[in-house]
């Protein structure tokens, strides 16, 4: 509250001396409360302090850390959908050549995504989405470079936001008071709030639009991931998940009938553009490639998930230490352990007897699905995918059975 009074102030001498004082002069008040009288004090009678009051109030909220902020605007606004109507058609596009949800499966609880252009990888997000009908769903996003450069290189931090919505394609996305109550349970040292970063990075505002189109009244929790090691990795994921269980019991919710936890991540990025060519080049290194990439995904984020199988994963995602990549450029290298072990602890927490359970929904890559349906929609493209530049995606389901 000092704080607040402080910035009060500050910014209410800013706002007399500023231009925004010579804007806001031009404003006609009616109502009765804008009367001619003085709220500054003699020699300053009239509208002008009472407006100059308004704006100093106004920019003093957005200088209190933690207050809601306005709208996450759209960033990608060629590769996704920020039209409801464009989102329609696009979804009816895509589901007519993306495979059915599984129906044998229990109602999942989490899911991967990608977050590529829709033209890229639009075919692996019908089958997950078409899942989702919870009206709760918490994010988890990929920090990527330029983020993470911009932020000075954060380590064994959760990135939280401070926007009341997100914009999507079929209005405003509320954020969930989950975040606050997360925000007020975790350890200080492992979160920090950065406008900035969730503003810069694309990997959950590429969600948003299937998400909404599975449940118009969706409220999220966005949260960006950045590197750390496993083991504190492990320590901040069971927090996390001790956190998301007090506030289902608390409120009475249900994981999957309620809450949906959803990890957006990207698969290999391979080629010169990449600087990635441990399989070589040509036709014959996007054959090594996208099978190396199945073969990660079978083996540890399919069927029975443990901490064991997930530490497994990162020694293939990771490099000599945390910070670098391994043989493969996966950019959801501390998203996909991190949310899964979010998962995972949460699962042991609520159903102890249980055990977490992965399934491949779809995979694709860039190159292969350069000819996508949705190349028929006015979306455009954020790179043009080639054998020297392509990307590979899936998405995946998570339950208990």
């Amino acid at each position: 509250m000092r704080l607040g009074v402080f910035a009060l102030k500050k910014v209410t001498r800013d706002a007399q001396n500023s231009d925004w004082r010579r804007r806001w002069d031009s404003v006609e008040f009616k109502h009765p409360i804008f009367a001619k009288t003085s709220c500054f004090g003699p020699g300053m009678e009239g509208t002008r302090p009472m407006k100059t009051l308004l704006l100093s109030i106004t920019l003093a909220c957005a200088a209190i850390p933690g207050y809601a902020q306005e709208t996450r605007p759209s960033r990608n606004r060629a590769g996704y959908c920020t039209d409801g109507r464009e989102m329609d058609r696009v979804v009816d596009l895509l589901k007519a050549q993306a495979p059915a949800p599984p129906a044998d499966l229990p109602r999942p609880i989490a899911g991967i995504s990608a977050h590529a252009d829709y033209r890229d990888a639009g075919r692996t997000y019908p089958p997950l989405f078409a899942m989702i009908s919870a009206p709760e769903v918490v994010i988890f996003g990929v920090t990527h470079r330029k983020t993470r450069e911009k932020l000075g290189q954060p380590q064994d931090k959760l990135i939280f936001d401070s926007h009341a919505d997100w914009e999507g394609p079929y209005g405003k996305i509320r954020v969930s008071p989950l975040r606050e109550y997360v925000e007020k349970r975790l350890d200080p040292k492992y979160r920090m709030v950065s406008d900035d970063a969730h503003r810069m990075d694309h990997s959950i505002e590429a969600v948003l639009p299937f998400l909404q189109h599975a449940r118009k009244d969706a409220r999220i929790t966005p949260i960006l991931v950045t590197a750390m090691s496993f083991e504190t990795m492990d320590a901040v994921s069971e927090q996390l998940a001790d956190i998301l269980a007090a506030y289902m019991k608390e409120n009475r919710l249900t994981p999957g009938k309620d809450v949906f936890l959803l990890i957006s991540a990207d698969a290999n990025h391979y080629g010169k553009d990449f600087n990635n060519l441990h399989f070589g080049e040509g036709e014959a290194a996007h054959r090594k490639g996208t099978a190396h990439d199945r073969q990660l995904i079978a083996k540890y984020l399919e069927g029975p998930i443990s901490t064991d199988k997930l530490k497994g994963l990162t020694t293939q995602l990771w490099g000599e230490n945390f910070r670098d990549y391994g043989r493969v450029v996966w950019c959801g290298q501390y998203s996909i352990p991190f949310g899964l072990l979010t998962v995972n602890h949460l699962t042991e927490t609520l159903s102890p007897e249980k055990r977490l359970t992965g399934r491949l929904l779809l995979y694709s890559d860039s190159l292969t699905d350069s000819a996508s349906p949705a190349r028929d929609t006015g979306l455009g493209l954020s790179d043009i995918s080639s054998l020297e530049h392509w990307v590979g995606y899936f998405s995946a389901c998570y339950y208990v059975p």
